[in-house]
Order: structure tokens, then sequence, then C-alpha cells
């Protein structure tokens, strides 16, 4: 292939702390991906890995040079700003989306690659049998809800990080210039024509997960917040209930102390009341402050993540 053809495939895959599953990820997605017969190229993104990823990432860059590229974070910026980096350098005309830990086999990529070709511009995976614990199969179910409630985006399952976009999707990614967002949602709103296909889940190959839940919760922070505002206005309602009931309350006290005058209960009952409008205003200003924080991000205009160097062959 001539350095100046058009890549047709590109491959995008984060990387942080994954020394045991490179070695097995390297032996399964390059045979996959030199029998489709197409033009690719594999980008890695370390994302300030502390262990051998790095190392490995290199002897990989060093054996298939023509098809490998790794952009190297010089600290951990969080799974999709290593896909954005990616994103925003990737050379094919379609763009896959993959996990390093094997979770997502790479051979179902062509199975994604099918979709593309048939006209579809954003292919989401859903995940069959999903080896995952109870817990997190639960919290995804109730997260897909919440969020098919609150915003317009209709993706079955918004984890799994295996999905293909077209190039226009990818560029308009791209020029959203987004601070914090959920890239599989974002794509989702971008596309003409998505769809969704069943893909096969594995066991993680080695290590333990690096989405904590702490990291889950911001990450579903992210993509409400980032696509709707209906949390402000759901507030506002509850708001505008708890006055009403409050202000019946009153009625409802001040009536009865002129019947049946002063009544010392009636103190520990107010008291239930102010505690509960105090938590009231206190989830409105972390709502509002989750908002502010987002603007200020954007204003602030800050690097979202800084390279420390790329491998490649410069085309």
């Amino acid at each position: 292939m001539s350095s100046n053809d058009p890549i047709q495939l590109s491959v995008v895959i984060p990387v942080y702390n994954e020394e045991g599953n490179l070695p097995t990820l390297f032996s399964r997605l390059y045979p996959v991906l030199d029998a489709l017969g197409r033009s690719y190229e594999v980008i890695f993104t370390n994302d300030g890995s502390a262990d051998r990823s790095s190392v490995l990432l290199a002897e990989q860059h060093a054996a298939r040079p023509d098809v490998t590229r790794v952009i190297e974070f010089n600290a951990n910026y969080g799974q999709h700003m290593a896909v954005m980096a990616a994103l925003e350098r990737v050379r094919g005309e379609v763009v896959v989306t993959l996990d390093a830990d094997l979770q997502n086999p790479p051979e179902e990529i062509p199975v994604l690659l099918e979709k593309t070709d048939a006209g579809f511009d954003c292919v989401g995976g859903v995940r069959q049998a999903r080896q995952d614990s109870m817990f997190r199969r639960y919290v995804s179910k109730f997260i897909n809800f919440v969020r098919g409630r609150m915003t317009s985006i209709r993706m079955t399952d918004q984890g799994c990080m295996l999905r293909a976009y077209s190039r226009n999707v990818v560029d308009g990614i791209v020029r959203s210039g987004a601070v914090n967002t959920f890239i599989p949602a974002l794509a989702y709103n971008l596309a003409r024509r998505p769809t969704e296909v069943p893909v096969k889940h594995e066991e993680r190959h080695a290590g333990t997960s690096n989405y904590s839940l702490y990291s889950l919760i911001r990450l579903n922070f992210d993509l409400i917040t980032y696509f709707t505002t209906a949390p402000l206005q759901i507030f506002t309602i509850v708001s505008m209930l708890c006055s009403a009931g409050s202000l019946l309350l009153v009625v409802v006290l001040g009536v009865r102390r002129i019947v049946h005058g002063s009544d010392a209960d009636g103190v520990f009952t107010l008291f239930a009341i102010l505690f509960f409008l105090i938590s009231v205003c206190m989830v409105g200003i972390g709502l509002i402050g989750e908002y502010m924080g987002r603007t200020y991000q954007v204003v602030r205009n800050r690097a979202r993540y800084h390279v420390s160097h790329i491998l490649e062959v410069k085309p």
C-alpha cells in the first residue's frame, strides 16, 4: 500500500495499565484486521499507565510500524480523553473503538463493519451474556433507564466500547471541542443512520477493571448534564411542590395554633420539615454547581490532555 493511498479502517484503543492484556490483544487483533482485506491502522493511546504498557506498545510499534501508531499521554486523563486524542488523529474512513481488556472480542469487528458497509454511520455494540458482576449489570440497566427518560439518546448498551463510526461522525465529534462529553452519545446525536448489533462479551483476560463506582457516576453526570437540562427542570418542579406544601403546612399549623393553642410537639415537625427543605436546597446547589463547573471548564479553555510523544511513521 502506498503512503498516499487512503486508509479504510482505523481502530482506536485506549490503554491504561493493561500489560497483562496487551500481548493477547496483539495476537488476536492483528490477524482479524489482516484478514479483512482492507487498509487499516491501529491507534493506541497510553493514558498515563504506571505499568509496562508503554514498553509493550513501543515494541508492537517496532514490530508493525506500518499499521501501528501510539499516542503517549504524560498523565492519566481518562478513557474518553484517550479516545478523543486518537479520533483527532485518525486517517480511516471508518473508525472502530475497542477496549484493551478483551471483554469486547476483536473478532467481533467484522460484525460492525457489515453495518457500516450497509450505510449506517454509527454502529453500537450490545453486549450479549455480559460477564460483569450482578451489581454492575443492574447499575447499567438503571443508568440506561434514567438516560432514556432524560435525553433523546436511545442506546441499548451505552457502556459497550465496541463501536464503529463513519468519518463524518468522527469529524463532528472532533469539531465539537467538548471538554466533558460521552463520545458514544455525542456520536449518536451526530449520526444520520445509527443502529446497533449484538456482540459477544468475555471475561476480562487479566487485571481488574479501571472503572470504579465513582468513575461510573462521574461518567453519567457528564452524559446527562452535557445533553439535557432536564435535571434542572425536575429540580425546579420539585422545589415548587415543596414550596406549595410548606405554605400549606404553615397555614394548617397557624389555624391549629389559633384553635388549640401552642403545641410543643409541633416544634419537632417543623424541624423535620426544615431539614427536608435544606436537603432539597443542597441537592439543587450541587446540581447547579455541576452545570456551572462545566461552563467554567469551557470558558477557561485549558488543554484537555497533553501528549508526551507519538510513535508513528509519517505518511
